[in-house]
């Protein structure tokens, strides 16, 4: 698995990583990614995000209309964006000079079978 040095967030990848936290005990390297992917998901403002552009006509939306409904700035919105892309758990597509994007449902349900196998 990649990890983003700077923050030591997963990037993308499968969380295989991890045994599933009830089958098995978790080393210490296995229990930071595990945390680490978690961190991410463990702010309000991403969660909301994660369900506006999973409730998004088509799976889909556009950075320029999560700002509006989120009520944080466009850097704001676009930092923690960033962070759901690094984690893996959205993917970007760029068109124009706008960014695009969807939910990764595999990454969520690997997050979730390592917690409830």
């Amino acid at each position: 698995m990649t990890v983003n040095t700077k923050s030591r967030i997963p990037v993308s990848g499968p969380l295989a990583c991890c045994p599933s936290v009830t089958e098995a005990l978790l080393d210490e390297q296995s229990a930071v990614e595990l945390s680490d992917a978690l961190k991410v998901l463990a702010d309000p403002a991403r969660l909301r995000l994660l369900s506006l552009i999973a409730a998004s006509q088509g799976g889909e939306a556009c950075a320029c209309d999560l700002v509006g409904p989120l009520e944080r700035s466009q850097p704001t919105v676009s930092h923690h964006l960033t962070m759901l892309v690094d984690a893996g758990f959205l993917t970007r597509e760029r068109r124009g000079r706008w960014a695009w994007y969807r939910v990764r449902a595999d990454r969520l349900r690997e997050l979730c079978a390592l917690l409830c196998p």
